[in-house]
């Protein structure tokens, strides 16, 4: 049995999918999302949407929404077009610094079209894993 993934493409992301989200903080304490994500073509491009719901460990659950644009060559860029991070086709490393705050991700394909996002976060102020998993 083969479990190498297939290089993945922009056309394999088009479409909803739900997300679920824990965030573990250097402290110890936690934070989890769930809701809804939306890959819905812009030309070539994908407009990413993400809608959720964050519960805190307390107080009453908070929405949450993200927007990306994923472009050719699998390339991530935030809403305003400032380039984010490159998405390797195959899963893997990619890697994001935003002074003074360092941002490491792996992607697992896996178990397509589950699929996984793990970032590793530090600076001065931020200390974090965040491990974000969507099913169609």
């Amino acid at each position: 049995m083969n479990n190498t993934p297939t290089p993945k493409e922009l056309s394999d992301f088009a479409g909803h999918w739900r997300f679920t989200r824990d965030v573990l903080h250097g402290d110890g304490s936690s934070m989890q999302v769930t809701g809804v994500a939306q890959f819905e073509w812009q030309g070539d491009d994908l407009a990413y949407l993400e809608r959720g719901e964050m519960q805190l460990p307390s107080g009453p659950p908070l929405r949450t929404e993200r927007r990306y644009l994923w472009q050719r060559g699998m390339q991530v860029h935030f809403a305003d077009g400032r380039f984010f991070h490159s998405v390797p086709p195959l899963g893997g490393k990619a890697a994001h610094w935003c002074a003074p705050d360092d941002y490491r991700v792996s992607y697992d394909f896996e178990l397509w079209p589950l699929w996984r996002s793990v970032w590793q976060v530090h600076g001065p102020a931020k200390d974090y894993v965040m491990t974000t998993t969507f099913t169609r």
